[in-house]
C-alpha cells in the first residue's frame, strides 16, 4: 500500500510539472493582419503558415515558484516555427526550475514587419495582468528567443513604447540580430520583404538601437553557425556593454545553428548549466 501511494505522488507530481494552459492571444481581430489565409501546417515539431496566435503557460509548482516569467519565441527564419525543442521543451526545463515558462506562437509576418512584434507586446501585457495571479515579479519577466524569434526578443528589447511592454531581461539563442550585411537573408526577406530601404534595415538592425534602456542579456552561440553568423551576437553584446548594460556571452567550440534542446547538442548540458547559473542572478 504504501508503495502504491508513493507511485500516485509521483505520478501526480509529473502531470503537475507538465501542467500547461492555452490562452488565444487575441479575443478581437489583431490590429495588423499578416494576409495569411491557409490553415497551419503542423510537421515534426514546426508549425508553419501561423496567423491564430497563442500563449502555451507552464506555471511551476507553488513550492518551488521563484516569481519569475520568460516569455519564448521560437525560431524559424519567420517562415515556421520549432515550436518543440525551441519552444514546449524549453518551457518544461523553466517550469523545472521553478520559472513559468509562456511559449509564445507568433503569427509570421508575410513581410508585414510590425505583425510579430504586435503579437508580443499583446503577450507581454497579458502576462503582466496575470502577475498577481501567477505569483510572479512585475520586475521579473523577461523574453526569450531562438535564431530568429532572436530577433523578435531583441525588437522587442530595443523598441518597446512604454516601461509595461519593456522585457525585464532577455535569453538569445544563436540570435539574429541585424538586417544589415551579415544577416539570415531568409529571416530579412520574410519579415522586411524582398527590397527594404535603408531605413526599414536600420530600424530593424537591433544592434543599432541598443539605448541605455535596453534590458541585460545572456546570448548562447556556437562559433561554427554558417547559418547565422556569430557576428550577430558580438554586434549585440558589444552595443550592450557600449551602453553599459549587463551582458553575458558564451560561444560553444561548436554545435551549428538551431540546437535549442536537443540533447545531441555537445554542450547541452554545460549550457543549461551556465543558463541556470544565470537565471540565479534574477533572483537575488
Amino acid at each position: 500500500m504504501k508503495n502504491l501511494f508513493l507511485i500516485l505522488f509521483f505520478l501526480l507530481s509529473a502531470i503537475g510539472m507538465n501542467a500547461q494552459t492555452v490562452v488565444k492571444l487575441w479575443e478581437i481581430t489583431p490590429p495588423t493582419s499578416n494576409g495569411l489565409s491557409e490553415p497551419e501546417l503542423s510537421e515534426e515539431g514546426r508549425i508553419s503558415n501561423v496567423s491564430i496566435p497563442e500563449l502555451t503557460v507552464y506555471l511551476p509548482d507553488s513550492t518551488v515558484n521563484r516569481g519569475i516569467a520568460v516569455i519564448i519565441c521560437p525560431g524559424g527564419g519567420y517562415a515556421r516555427l520549432a515550436i518543440d525543442h525551441e519552444g514546449h521543451d524549453f518551457a518544461k526545463w523553466l517550469q523545472s526550475q521553478g520559472i513559468a515558462g509562456i511559449v509564445l506562437k507568433y503569427r509570421m509576418p508575410n513581410k508585414v514587419k510590425q505583425v510579430p512584434l504586435e503579437d508580443f507586446n499583446q503577450a507581454i501585457t497579458y502576462v503582466r495582468s496575470k502577475a498577481s495571479q501567477w505569483k510572479i515579479s512585475n520586475d521579473k519577466i523577461g523574453i526569450a528567443g531562438f535564431s530568429a524569434g532572436g530577433h523578435l526578443a531583441a525588437t522587442a528589447s530595443t523598441h518597446f513604447s512604454s516601461k509595461e511592454l519593456r522585457p525585464d531581461f532577455s535569453i538569445l539563442f544563436y540570435p539574429v540580430i541585424t538586417m544589415g550585411d551579415f544577416t539570415h537573408e531568409g529571416s530579412r526577406n520574410n519579415l522586411l520583404g524582398d527590397t527594404p530601404t535603408a531605413s526599414e534595415i536600420m530600424y530593424y538592425s537591433n544592434e543599432r538601437q541598443v539605448n541605455e534602456f535596453t534590458p541585460p542579456a545572456i546570448l548562447l552561440l556556437s562559433d561554427d553557425d554558417t547559418s547565422v553568423p556569430p557576428k550577430n551576437s558580438v554586434s549585440y553584446y558589444t552595443a550592450l556593454k557600449e551602453n553599459k548594460i549587463p551582458a553575458t556571452m558564451y560561444i560553444f567550440p561548436s554545435g551549428g545553428h538551431g540546437w535549442g534542446m536537443r540533447n545531441n547538442f555537445e554542450y547541452h548540458d554545460e549550457m543549461l548549466s551556465l543558463l541556470s547559473l544565470w537565471l540565479k542572478t534574477l533572483s537575488l
